[in-house]
């Protein structure tokens, strides 16, 4: 029998910071990452991810204005600025005021995002850069690893919403039974979040392959942030072939919990 409440789709946000990384290793600003992220919005993403770490590996400044200024001209898509608050991502929430600003405990030299918040041990360093990005007009979501009990917490500290950090769930997706266990934890945590008056994002190896199990049982992502898997993807594929496919698996999954 149909859901009496409807389910809505999931965004797609891209994430370039592989496209700035490989544009790093020669002086040609070649690829564009500017140019990455509007056939991205041509082909149908909902949104731009980008996530400038302090020591400028990929995304950098001009990078972040640049892709701020391209966004103007694309009304109702979203740019997501991801990043540590207390290093260089404030710096840039005050001056670009994207849509939504994804606030990860990352170090400065950390090789890429391998955890989230604990909570509420950072909840008073969180607290006034949260509030700060709510009165600039900015959603926050909150990077956090699929613990049930930390959701409260997290709303606690102002957040709107919070990022599921997915790879536990990747990792262990070609095992029938790791994929069972890893997806009833993603469950509890997104219901958790809901009932603590939250909206639930995820990302991190998440795949055409995996993407839409994950979609399917855990209930009402907003948003995914996908970035390697994708640019990977695109080498071979195209950006726009890419990106739909990506928003078919999106589509898939969302037409089969509307049966439900």
């Amino acid at each position: 029998m149909p859901s009496s409440t409807a389910p809505q789709r999931t965004a797609l946000s891209v994430n370039v910071n592989k496209v700035a990384l490989l544009r790093n290793t020669r002086h040609l600003g070649i690829p564009s990452v500017t140019r990455a992220a509007q056939l991205c919005l041509q082909a149908g993403a909902h949104g731009i991810t980008v996530h400038p770490r302090p020591d400028g590996r990929h995304i950098r400044a001009h990078d972040v204005y640049e892709l701020a200024a391209l966004l103007r001209d694309w009304p109702g898509r979203e740019f997501n600025i991801e990043g540590n608050p207390t290093q260089n991502l404030m710096d840039f929430i005050r001056s670009v005021r994207p849509q939504q600003a994804t606030f990860v405990p990352d170090s400065e030299d950390q090789f890429t995002s391998d955890h989230g918040w604990s909570l509420p041990q950072d909840a008073a360093r969180l607290a006034p850069l949260v509030a700060e990005c709510r009165d600039l007009g900015v959603r926050v979501s909150l990077f956090m690893d699929p613990v049930p009990q930390a959701m409260a917490a997290a709303r606690a500290v102002g957040a709107d919403r919070v990022e599921l950090y997915t790879e536990p769930y990747a990792a262990a997706w070609h095992d029938p039974a790791a994929r069972a266990q890893q997806l009833a934890r993603y469950r509890a945590a997104a219901e958790a979040a809901h009932a603590a008056g939250l909206q639930v994002n995820a990302g991190h190896d998440l795949n055409r392959d995996n993407l839409g199990d994950f979609l399917r049982t855990v209930p009402g992502v907003a948003e995914v942030s996908i970035g390697h898997a994708l640019i990977a993807d695109a080498l071979e594929l195209g950006y726009s072939a890419t990106v739909q496919a990506y928003l078919r698996c999106i589509d898939a999954a969302f037409e089969g919990a509307e049966k439900s």
